[in-house]
């Protein structure tokens, strides 16, 4: 029974697919693959930041092959959920219509954090780690 079960498709959003958007879909992926088939894309599709890539290894996930895609590349495909990630207040989320739930979860960007490099990776560490805590919260069960 458990071969049959259909998995939903999930969008993170934001801005430059570079860093939050990009550890939610691995979490999503990684922690929920059974039921979940996770992508993620932005309206400004930058590359993926270096820190992103070494705070997830430090876990033991590697998302070094991942690449930022644009939003364009999804248009015409339906999604059961998409999710923006970015801060309203600071900068503004891709808008994709193709889904039947919209959730926003804003998370802050731990690329514009001011500080010493330590300080950067402990930044990058937090919001990956409120990431996580976040997917195992909102689809550690199957949506209906």
């Amino acid at each position: 029974m458990e071969n049959n079960v259909v998995r939903k498709s999930v969008l993170f959003l934001c801005t430059h697919n570079a860093v939050r958007s990009q550890m939610a879909e691995a979490f999503l992926n990684h922690l929920y693959g059974d039921r979940y088939s996770a992508f993620s894309a932005g309206s400004d599709p930058a590359r993926i930041d270096p820190l992103v890539v070494m705070v997830m290894k430090e876990i033991g996930m590697d998302v070094s092959a991942n690449q930022s895609k644009n939003v364009s590349v999804f248009q015409g495909r339906h999604f059961d959920y998409v999710v923006t990630v970015c801060d309203h207040v600071q900068e503004s989320c891709p808008y994709f219509p193709e889904g039947n739930v919209r959730i926003h979860k804003s998370f802050p960007d731990p690329s514009k954090f001011q500080g010493s490099s330590d300080d950067k990776i402990k930044e990058f560490n937090r919001v990956r780690d409120e990431i996580k805590m976040w997917i195992e919260k909102e689809f550690n069960q199957a949506k209906k």
